[in-house]
């Protein structure tokens, strides 16, 4: 049996910071200097004022999964910019990073 995902996860997934080998990616900063160049992509309305230029895009976040650092990438990007998703698949690909589909997990009642 095939499980569809939520539209809005559809094509979400997770660069991990370890190589296809398991070897931790360096530099250790890399998730956070990722993101930051991925920071200009948000959805309409989002964002603005004086400090907008520090804040992360909801479409491309640094996280932990495992104890292992992270970047989460939301599916709509692929929407929103086609060429910023797969400048994302891309990095992962060239440097031989880990990437695993994300998936919703539900909040306990």
């Amino acid at each position: 049996m095939s499980v569809q995902k939520p539209a809005e996860q559809q094509d979400s997934f997770f660069i991990l910071g370890q190589t296809s080998n398991g070897r931790q990616f360096r530099p250790s900063d890399w998730a956070e200097r990722l993101c930051g160049v991925m920071a200009c992509f948000k959805p309409e309305g989002v964002g603005g004022g004086r400090d907008s230029h520090l804040q992360f895009s909801p479409y491309v976040t640094p996280t932990v999964v495992n104890g292992v650092k992270s970047v989460v990438v939301n599916g709509k990007l692929r929407q929103l910019e086609p060429m910023a998703y797969h400048f994302v698949l891309s990095f992962a690909k060239d440097n031989d990073l880990q990437v695993v589909d994300a998936c919703l997990v539900p909040e306990k009642n």
